[in-house]
């Protein structure tokens, strides 16, 4: 439902607000008053292209708020589109003579097509304005479902569910038909790159251990040379480091039980010295072990040299190269058992396809009797509301399958006797249309999700009785939707739970537009004004009293 509507500097409204409420909302108020410049605005708010010309004039630009509940609906398409989920909604549309339009939503700039697409779950405008749902023919299968309920509704769930199957199959068929016309260079190279890795008989760490061991030949003479002198010098040669601390340990000992520190140091001494006198015999171990080979040298760098060109290739580590032989010993695998896979997909391929068919065709049967209902439906609101020739047609045409089956559902119309059925956008009266549309308001209204229906020129070409009618059915639908409808009839606007005027006034300067909510008073001189014209009887406010009274 929507609360409230702020327009500023839009033609000739300054300053315009306005509060409605649930149930049936009535405009009236002079011929070039504005009426319709107030729905050219809000049309523009719900989505429908900008046009600087209606910018006022001397400022710099024009703006439109509107705000109204969150629906479940809206709430889902502003999770996708990351807005604030706020309740109230408040859209925004911002209209500027030197830059690009804006539209924002919650505070947040959405594009044109996302309100655009918001906003069909906000309210719905029937007139000579391009905002309505149910002059898309895209919306008619929807449309269609909805008078069909339960029936079609279960049948629809399965050929959605049964098309996105479908659809998953192909996919998965078509990539794989496509990788295995290139299949043959690719299996040859699988196979080689897989040899590649096992003839290597790689293992982990390998190649630092490789860097290693080449690093130690490299310098095993030095190495040798080295070793050797710190073991002679600590401990081959006469007078060498080891002898020279024995004597200070034994030295050591013999003052030891003096004292309990020179004990402790004693002690101290004594495990220095025999740790040392062990690292002597793994430094001799170490010196003894040396031996070079170029032969040995030459191998161990070919090796280093193979395991670095695969790492190079197959992803800068041994690691690397593994998960790499993994994903090779993988695809080589799909490629030898590829046909069977394909003849699976082709089997599941065609059962999907077999069960979609038989759901697609029962849910063209029930769209088929559901059509008709439905025209003989519509039909009988149009008598009732003076269409004693008019009558509406839901075609059901073949088309190529999609998720919500194989019909292209449209709604045609046909307003005289002996002329074609047209569709409903070539509907030339902005009168006509919108009572085609109340008809079929009336009939989906509970079903549908639009909580807002605003109707314009909807009393064109009616009047006396024709008019009650109108009425009547626009205050049904009222009862669950709110409804904004701009008349000139008194039989409709005393019908309205809540009545505004719009007022045209002039001064030297410029000429502006308001709105005003009125009283139960005010409400009869209006209906007085529209009974009699510019000059008010007492008969006429007597008519207006009684009408007032009847409603």
């Amino acid at each position: 439902m929507i609360s409230h509507i702020a327009i500023r500097d839009f033609a000739i409204i300054r300053e315009l607000n306005l509060d409605l409420h649930p149930g049936l909302n009535i405009i009236t108020g002079e011929t070039g008053a504005g009426k319709s410049i107030i729905i050219e605005a809000i049309s523009m708010a719900l989505g429908a292209r900008a046009d600087t010309d209606y910018i006022r004039t001397g400022a710099d630009k024009a703006s439109i708020t509107l705000t109204a509940d969150c629906e479940k609906e809206a709430a889902g398409l502003l999770r996708e589109e990351g807005a604030p989920e706020d309740d109230p909604l408040v859209i925004r549309r911002d209209i500027s003579a030197g830059s690009r339009s804006l539209c924002r939503v919650n505070g947040t700039i959405v594009p044109l097509s996302f309100l655009a697409r918001l906003c069909r779950h906000v309210a719905d405008i029937h007139g000579q304005y391009d905002n309505q749902v149910l002059l898309d023919p895209a919306n008619h299968v929807d449309v269609l479902d909805l008078y069909g309920q339960e029936d079609i509704r279960k049948v629809r769930g399965m050929v959605s569910e049964l098309f996105q199957s479908m659809t998953r199959a192909k996919a998965s068929l078509d990539a794989l038909q496509r990788k295995m016309a290139d299949a043959e260079r690719r299996k040859d190279l699988a196979r080689y790159e897989l040899n590649e890795i096992d003839d290597a008989k790689l293992s982990a760490g390998e190649d630092e251990a490789l860097e290693d061991d080449i690093r130690l030949m490299q310098h095993s003479e030095e190495i040798f040379r080295k070793l050797s002198s710190v073991y002679e010098t600590a401990y081959g040669s006469d007078g060498s480091a080891l002898e020279r601390l024995s004597y200070a340990m034994s030295d050591l000992e013999s003052v030891a039980p003096f004292s309990s520190e020179l004990s402790e140091v004693s002690q101290s001494f004594s495990d220095a010295y025999y740790a040392l006198d062990d690292l002597g015999t793994q430094i001799r171990r170490l010196r003894d072990g040396i031996s070079f080979s170029e032969e040995e040298l030459e191998e161990k760098t070919d090796r280093l040299d193979l395991i670095d060109r695969l790492k190079r290739k197959y992803g800068g580590s041994i690691e690397a190269v593994f998960a790499y032989r993994e994903k090779a010993r993988a695809e080589l695998d799909q490629i030898e058992n590829a046909d069977e896979e394909i003849e699976s997909l082709k089997s599941e391929l065609k059962l999907y396809q077999e069960q979609y068919g038989a759901a697609a065709d029962r849910l063209s049967v029930l769209r088929k009797r559901a059509a008709k209902l439905l025209g003989d439906e519509v039909d009988k609101e149009l008598r009732e509301l003076n269409f004693a020739d008019a009558s509406l047609s839901v075609s059901v045409e073949s088309c190529p399958a999609t998720e919500k089956g194989r019909d292209a559902v449209e709604f045609l119309i046909r307003t005289n006797k002996g002329e074609a059925f047209k569709p409903l956008a070539k509907i030339a009266s902005g009168g006509e249309l919108s009572r085609i549309m109340l008809g079929l308001k009336r009939i989906i209204g509970d079903l549908d999700r639009i909580p807002c229906l605003i109707f314009d020129e909807i009393d064109a070409g009616i009047s006396g009785a024709t008019a009650g009618v109108v009425g009547e059915k626009l205050r049904e639908i009222a009862k669950t939707h709110q409804v904004v409808c701009i008349t000139h009839l008194p039989q409709i606007a005393a019908l309205g739970d809540h009545h505004y005027r719009i007022e045209k006034t002039s001064d030297e300067i410029s000429t502006h537009t308001t709105i005003v909510p009125l009283s139960n008073e005010q409400r009869v001189e209006e209906l007085a004004r529209l009974l009699s014209g510019t000059h008010i009887t007492d008969a006429a406010r007597e008519q207006a009293r009684a009408l007032l009274k009847q409603s």
